[in-house]
């Protein structure tokens, strides 16, 4: 987790993939033009499918945009002068720009290569490109570099020490260097300095505390219920274990299985079952109308889409009621993911006269009562005499029935 893996991961994940080197790369020059133009019409949505045609799928690139280029049924039409056979169609509104057919034409040159979904795919070192003006002076210089060639323009002048002392603290740290670290840096000509100082900065608590900030943004992390009332929410040692897990460097998988599900690794500690805050972050509501069963679903699929976008790459907001338009997820797969956030036994509101996290229904059933005796997704009455009936709300009523009785 530290920063050359994340910056492997980000390499990995921009320029590897499955296209081959010859042609452009699907993922990041022909899927766009194919998603823009030809989905609607011939992409996952069954409603506006025509001719049976999947070009989201290898199977209908197969059938349309592979033979070669004389050959492609694909380029044909995409080149034919005919009303009725040009594609797009023309009272689609879709029109190919002059660089798009030269860039599709260029990947059915090269064997019209597919690539399934990018987050889909395990990323995979890729060799630095070859560059025809300066060589690069790391390797991952060699791709931005590639990418500045392929626009035209050419790289800043390389920034003096200060600066990229600045720069570096800055990325990782969140923090200046202070006058003390920049002397340091100035004064030190031995090789490895520029390294030194990146061991230094990792090495500090600050790290953590930097790079949780993002963790906290994609995790939905807030102090407040949200909602009406948007009472406190004392979630802050959630926040600590994050910034805690980032010094140590824990690694990538155990820090996403622990916020999933520390409660059921073997031996499951306090630091584990705290992890799993994690899941409880979305917003929660005291609404005096809410109903519970509503807002228990809605916390579901918020846990849901949390999820799919902060560890797997995915929005599945749009499946949550139809099959993506442009991803291969459908409706059915979004609630078979939901089935895994599904089984806590939890109530939908929380209690208005309490500050604390709703906890699980069962905390509130009586001893000898099975689940039948709760109403789905709503209140047992138990629960509603232990989460409404508190000594403000009985003193409230105890006044108004003696001001009746005036």
């Amino acid at each position: 987790m530290r920063l050359g893996a994340l910056l492997g991961l980000l390499v990995g994940l921009l320029f590897g993939g499955d296209a081959v080197a010859e042609g452009p790369d699907f993922a990041h020059k022909v899927r766009p033009i194919l998603s823009d133009k030809c989905y609607l019409c011939h992409g996952p949505d069954e409603a506006t499918r025509q001719a049976d045609l999947r070009l989201d799928l290898e199977e209908g690139i197969e059938a349309v945009f592979r033979g070669g280029v004389e050959s492609a049924e694909g380029l044909r039409r995409i080149h034919s002068a005919e009303e009725s056979e040009v594609m797009p169609p023309p009272d689609s509104g879709k029109q190919l720009k002059p660089d798009e057919v030269r860039t599709l034409e260029a990947w059915v040159a090269a064997g019209a290569p597919w690539a399934g979904h990018w987050s889909f795919t395990a990323p995979r070192r890729a060799a630095p490109p070859k560059l025809k003006g300066a060589p690069a002076v790391r390797a991952i210089d060699a791709f931005v570099f590639q990418r500045l060639e392929e626009a035209g323009l050419r790289p800043a002048p390389i920034a003096g020490r200060d600066v990229l002392l600045r720069r570096l603290s800055f990325d990782l740290t969140g923090l200046p260097p202070t006058l003390t670290e920049l002397d340091d840096f100035l004064e030190d000509d031995c090789p490895g300095a520029y390294e030194r100082a990146v061991d230094r900065l990792l090495a500090s608590p600050h790290f953590g505390e930097r790079f949780a900030s993002l963790w906290l943004d994609a995790a939905r992390y807030s102090d407040t219920f949200g909602y009406q009332r948007d009472e406190d929410r004392r979630v802050w040692p959630w926040r600590d274990w994050v910034v805690a897990a980032l010094n140590r460097n824990v690694p990538y998988d155990e820090f996403l299985r622990l916020q999933l599900a520390g409660d059921l690794v073997p031996g499951p500690t306090r630091e584990t079952i705290l992890a799993t805050a994690f899941n409880r972050l979305h917003g929660q509501n005291t609404e005096g109308g809410s109903i519970p069963a509503e807002f228990r679903m809605e916390y579901v699929a918020d846990r849901t889409q949390t999820v799919a976008t902060a560890m797997l790459g995915l929005t599945m907001e749009c499946c949550r009621c139809h099959d993506h338009k442009y991803d291969p997820l459908s409706i059915k797969d979004y609630y078979a993911f939901t089935a895994f956030f599904d089984k806590i036994d939890e109530n939908g509101i929380m209690a208005y006269f309490t500050p604390t996290t709703p906890p699980p229904l069962s905390s509130f059933r009586r001893p000898n009562k099975t689940s039948s005796s709760l109403v789905s997704g709503g209140r047992s009455p138990t629960l509603w005499r232990a989460s409404v009936a508190s000594p403000r709300r009985s003193a409230r009523r105890s006044t108004a029935r003696e001001r009746l009785k005036r």
